[in-house]
């Protein structure tokens, strides 16, 4: 049974990430469009990529647009994790659903209704437009996530700094934002990887003045099949791959240093 489960584990591994054996080649690639194999190699695409502001521009909407997705989901994601665990309420499994409901709805169906509120408080092509409808998407993965890691707070720890006369506020950026430092740290990631990688309400709502990348990627598949779509794939996957490699060699060399 172990290595049935092995191969199938292995065989799962090889399926997801082989599209990205194949588009990385591809933005190396001397085609004038998408094309695999690759007839032949230069960095031609990469040096359209950085010179084209129809790719920069929505390159820097998608940082500036995650960043203040990231942050906005915090301050409202912490508040409502800390009630929802701590307090009993009436009402508090109907607004835990309510929190969830982003989850459960097609994107589809959020982007209709954003794309048609929005455009009654004239948010439509605007930075907060797409921030505050990002937010709504990613609140439900940090909401889940800060929650768990409050669930596993020892509170005496809380207690502790307050009877020693610190105020609320002190004893959680004392005591329990170190604890719960990890859990903190995955939540914005994930809702800043979430906003940088979101396409669905991006097309309803940012239009042109506030495209994002992926909103950018999807025009070049749909109109021409432009190569350069291959660079900004592969860009997106080495953020991520950066991302995930300095988290685990900052565990390590930190493993390395307490022995």
């Amino acid at each position: 049974m172990r290595p049935t489960m092995i191969l199938l584990g292995i065989a799962v591994a090889v399926f997801v990430a082989l599209p990205i054996f194949i588009v990385l080649p591809m933005s190396f690639s001397t085609s004038p469009s998408l094309a695999f194999p690759p007839p032949g190699y230069w960095l031609g695409h990469y040096a359209h990529f950085f010179r084209d502001p129809t790719w920069t521009g929505p390159l820097i909407n998608s940082f500036i647009v995650a960043t203040g997705t990231t942050l906005l989901t915090m301050l409202l994601v912490t508040p409502a994790a800390f009630t929802m665990t701590r307090h009993d309420f009436r009402g508090k499994s109907a607004i835990n659903v309510l929190l969830l409901t982003p989850v459960i709805v097609p994107h589809i169906v959020i982007a209709v209704g954003y794309f048609t509120y929005f455009a009654k408080l004239g948010l439509l092509q605007t930075y907060l437009g797409v921030i505050l409808a990002h937010t709504c998407l990613t609140s439900p993965l940090a909401f889940l996530t800060v929650s768990a890691g409050l669930k596993g707070l020892d509170r005496n720890y809380e207690r502790a700094a307050q009877s020693l006369g610190a105020p609320p506020i002190v004893a959680f950026f004392v005591v329990t934002l170190p604890v719960l430092r990890a859990a903190f740290l995955v939540s914005a990631l994930l809702a800043f990887v979430h906003s940088f990688d979101e396409t669905t309400v991006a097309l309803f709502i940012s239009g042109r003045d506030v495209a994002t990348l992926p909103k950018r990627m999807f025009d070049a598949i749909r109109l021409q099949a432009d190569p350069v779509l291959s660079v900004a794939a592969t860009l997106l996957f080495g953020v991520v791959l950066v991302v995930f490699a300095a988290s685990f060699l900052r565990k390590f060399f930190k493993a390395g240093i307490s022995r």
